[in-house]
């Protein structure tokens, strides 16, 4: 086995052996909106659940130079995102979204994405989605060295919308939802073969 030290390693390092190690990762194809009303939308796979009760997720948004993104800077300016899971049958049209564009034009539009009204929050979610959900803002914690590596955006899920076709019995069917995961470089992985086993009590 090989061994490192991340402080002997370059950032690019650090990256590699991190995207490449920790795998699959869940997409969160997150939705803002700047102050004078332009929907933006951006993939993020360094995302999770934070808890259940209240229902919170987490989405590092990582800084370019030490500079915030749109979505973090939207999120942290209005207390208000809509994250939305990737699938198979949306991931090529959100890919388009992870294009670098300026903070006034709206990827979900160049990405032919169509905004759908959200119930709790006033940010637009995508209808090309199975699963969106609606978030308030909890905390936005900046880290790294002087604060400048990333925005760490723990949102409260507020709303969920949940497709009818994968919805059963307050239960979703992961076979019906075909979620995408993020694997290293350009690869992504679909849902594969699932197995069980009994958690010790």
């Amino acid at each position: 086995m090989k061994s490192f030290s991340p402080a002997d390693l370059s950032e690019r390092d650090n990256y590699k052996f991190l995207i490449g190690g920790i795998i699959p990762r869940p997409i969160a194809f997150v939705t803002s909106e700047t102050s004078d009303g332009v929907l933006n939308g951006a993939p993020f796979s360094y995302f999770n659940i934070v808890t259940s009760n209240p229902p919170m997720i987490s989405i590092s948004v990582q800084r370019q130079n030490g500079i915030q993104k749109d979505t973090a800077r939207n999120a942290i300016e209005k207390k208000e995102f809509v994250v939305h899971i990737v699938d198979e049958s949306n991931v090529e049209a959100i890919n388009k979204t992870a294009a670098a564009l300026p903070s006034n034009e709206s990827e979900v539009e160049i990405a032919g994405l169509t905004p759908v009204e959200s119930v709790k929050v006033s940010v637009p979610g995508v209808k090309e989605s199975k699963i969106r959900m609606e978030c308030i803002l909890e905390q936005a914690i900046p880290l790294g060295k002087d604060n400048e590596a990333c925005d760490l955006l723990i949102g409260t899920v507020v709303y969920f919308h949940i497709e009818d076709e994968i919805y059963e019995n307050g239960r979703i069917d992961a076979n019906g939802l075909k979620a995408i995961s993020r694997l290293a470089g350009n690869d992504y992985a679909k849902i594969g073969e699932m197995f069980t086993i009994d958690r010790p009590k």
